[in-house]
């Protein structure tokens, strides 16, 4: 196989990965009531030393400000989250996980490792340890 063919063989395999993941977990996430999206949001905000604020959300979801609104609507609305103002900055608001959002996102924490071992089983630990570091070097995000 020569260069070309290799990159187009790396970019149909990883196109086609990627679409069987967003359908696995549009699958198990869906009964949750949630979208892929959705979830993601969440996972971030859980992931918070401290209540994010919306523009926050948007940075490390890698999206524009105003793309988050919707997202943090059904979040709310499935009562995950809540808004507050901030105290030191009264024009920004900050996003806080209900009991119900810390309960959620133990379940997609649960739902994505299914999804991983259901997508990475035929790889062993090692080989999956190797894809990580690879995945990290060509597109991980700063840490």
């Amino acid at each position: 196989m020569d260069s070309e063919e290799g990159e187009a063989r790396l970019s149909d395999l990883f196109l086609r990965l990627a679409r069987r993941t967003r359908v696995t977990q549009m699958q198990r996430l869906g009964p949750l009531g949630l979208t892929p999206a959705q979830a993601r949001a969440l996972s971030v905000i859980g992931h918070c030393e401290k209540p994010p604020r919306m523009a926050e959300l948007a940075t490390r979801l890698g999206v524009v400000p105003r793309a988050v609104t919707p997202l943090v609507d059904a979040l709310e609305e499935a009562g995950c989250v809540r808004r507050r103002i901030d105290e030191c900055n009264r024009r920004s608001t900050l996003l806080e996980l209900t009991e119900e959002g810390r309960t959620m996102c133990l379940r997609i924490r649960a739902e994505r490792t299914a999804v991983v071992d259901e997508l990475f089983s035929v790889l062993t630990p090692a080989e999956r340890g190797t894809l990580i570091a690879l995945l990290d070097k060509v597109g991980g995000e700063p840490r």
